[in-house]
């Protein structure tokens, strides 16, 4: 962590939760084609999820394995198995690790982190760690699940978000309906699909002005972290 004429600058930590039957390493290396200028801004730890993959990944034969997923579901995405395991294993990964300022997601990383803060403001997940403040979902879309939808979207999540959505992603339009959750989000549209984009000079400007709008949001003072 840097500093600037004797003031200490602390960078926004955020924990980042991979996608269905990845790693924390593959979501590594897909946010690592980022520049600097983005990447040097901010503090990533990358967890990952607590089951190992249940099936095939979708990622065999261009990332190596071993391969995790956060929770199972059934067909219709309606019903999901580990769930509150897995909310527990967050948290207690972000008491170990933490203190985070936000969330990056991306894919079920994404669905996952978008959902917390509505959770946590229900009192329903993340109760003994400080409040998510900030979000990056990439590929995101809403849970499906009746019960837990309800008490995850019922009240306008407050965080400073910002949302990737692909041309050609089939997670396109639940994505965009994410986006009604938010307040005042940021997108950035790019090309591609369901991926990790890289980011072209007009993504850059947008993601660089999501970042100096939370530094200016953090605590003053530097928080020391186990």
């Amino acid at each position: 962590m840097g500093s600037e004429g004797g003031v200490a600058m602390r960078k926004p930590r955020f924990l980042c939760l991979h996608g269905f039957r990845t790693s924390a390493d593959i979501l590594q290396k897909q946010v690592g084609k980022w520049p600097e200028s983005v990447l040097g801004q901010v503090d990533l730890v990358f967890a990952d999820a607590p089951f190992p993959s249940n099936g095939k990944s979708d990622v065999e034969g261009i990332f190596d394995p071993p391969y995790y997923e956060w929770f199972q579901f059934n067909k219709e995405f309606t019903e999901y198995t580990n769930f509150d395991e897995c909310l527990a294993y967050i948290e207690d990964y972000m008491i170990k690790h933490g203190p985070f300022d936000g969330l990056l997601g991306f894919s079920q990383g994404a669905i996952l982190s978008a959902a917390l803060p509505g959770l946590q403001a229900k009192g329903l997940a993340l109760t003994k760690v400080p409040k998510i403040n900030f979000l990056i979902i990439i590929g995101g879309a809403k849970l499906k699940s009746p019960s837990l939808a309800e008490k995850a979207y019922s009240s306008t999540i407050q965080c400073q978000s910002i949302h990737f959505l692909g041309e050609t992603d089939f997670l396109r339009q639940y994505g965009i309906e994410l986006l009604e959750s938010f307040v005042d989000p940021l997108v950035i549209h790019h090309p591609k699909g369901h991926t990790v984009p890289r980011l072209d000079e007009k993504s850059l400007q947008i993601m660089l002005g999501f970042l100096e709008r939370i530094q200016k949001m953090l605590p003053e003072k530097e928080e020391e972290v186990c």
